[in-house]
């Protein structure tokens, strides 16, 4: 009796933890934390295994290389959700083993009750396999709920997300159209400067005040949309990211003539965005830094002084430049790293990713 107790409170616990999980990372509309998190575990864990596998694989075919890791959100949340079915079934399978006296057939092997759970959560019920006692059919009755529940949660899941994810990458299309191939935050300013659109600046910064949060709630409350890559070559979350970044810290401090109000708000919204998004994903800052060098700075400065700009004291700009470009920096290039987003003018790894990856041959 006492054994039989255990074994019921084991698969309560299963049953429990994946509930648990399945609510924090799908229900709760915000960061939450990530103990007796299955889900983010193993997510994380198979992370670590992408990316060495994608190097060997592919190590002299950029291409094969972004189809492989493009494939790895949609592999993981179809594994995810079976992950959560699998650990359901084996959870309540591990109730009704508990009571297993109480089930017809008598003396049902594992492997039968196991079957039992999951025509109950799956609401097949075959009625082969029939509980007859009130125990095991209150079990049966909360596994079918939690399958109905499971279903309905994951249906409007799946469109939540894959809304957010669209709604994410019109806006980098849009902005890549502006910004060139692939994208800059220099580029973005001078093709404005030579289209004589440099007055739709102020809009675009007001845009992507809007896109920036949505960009930083959906990918906290949502994790794994952050590892969906991007449908077109060269283009990125984090990238436009850190073009937009780019092109309102030069509205602010190098180019005299243009409006930066809406450039200022946008930089406060980017930089926060950039920080806790490196903070969620753990990713190592080692310090704050500028992560380009004064001549990079000076040529920025020539294409714009071409594309038609006024130009502030050069000098006083990159001091003021640097300045705030610590702000954010760091914590894009290391976000860009660990989604092992190929480099970008002034972002991601300054020597390649490639050399992080030795036996790549």
């Amino acid at each position: 009796m006492i054994l039989n107790v255990l074994v019921v409170l084991v698969g309560a616990a299963c049953v429990a933890v994946t509930l648990n999980d399945v609510f924090q990372a799908v229900v709760v509309p915000r960061a939450t934390g990530r103990r007796y998190r299955v889900s983010f575990y193993f997510w994380r864990l198979a992370w670590t295994i992408w990316p060495n596998l994608a190097w060997r694989l592919y190590a002299s075919d950029g291409d094969g290389r972004e189809d492989f890791f493009a494939n790895f959100a949609p592999f993981m949340l179809i594994a995810i959700l079976a992950l959560w079915i699998f650990l359901l079934i084996a959870g309540f399978g591990i109730m009704l083993w508990g009571l297993r006296g109480t089930i017809a057939p008598a003396h049902a092997s594992f492997g039968t009750v196991l079957y039992f759970a999951a025509s109950s959560m799956l609401t097949i019920g075959f009625g082969d396999v029939v509980a007859r006692g009130a125990l095991p059919r209150l079990v049966s009755v909360l596994s079918a709920l939690a399958g109905l529940s499971f279903l309905s949660i994951m249906t409007a899941f799946l469109f939540a997300l894959f809304g957010s994810f669209q709604r994410r990458e019109t806006f980098i299309v849009t902005t890549a159209a502006r910004a060139g191939t692939p994208p800059s935050g220099v580029s973005l300013l001078t093709i404005a400067g030579y289209s004589r659109t440099r007055d739709d600046l102020p809009a675009l910064m007001l845009d992507a005040q809007g896109w920036a949060a949505a960009v930083m709630e959906s990918h906290l409350a949502y994790p794994m949309l952050a590892y969906f890559r991007s449908s077109h070559d060269d283009q990125s979350w984090v990238g436009t990211l850190g073009t937009l970044l780019d092109a309102a810290t030069l509205l602010m401090t190098t180019i005299e003539g243009v409006s930066d109000g809406q450039a200022r708000i946008f930089y406060n919204v980017g930089r926060h965005a950039t920080r806790d998004l490196s903070h969620y994903f753990r990713v190592e800052i080692t310090g704050e830094e500028v992560g380009i060098e004064r001549s990079e700075f000076d040529q920025a400065c020539e294409r714009l002084a071409h594309a038609g700009y006024d130009l502030r004291e050069l000098d006083d700009a990159w001091s003021r430049f640097a300045e705030l470009r610590r702000g954010y920096a760091a914590h894009l290039n290391v976000l860009a790293r660990f989604f092992q987003i190929p480099p970008l003018a002034w972002i991601g790894d300054r020597s390649s990713i490639a050399t992080a990856h030795p036996h790549q041959g």
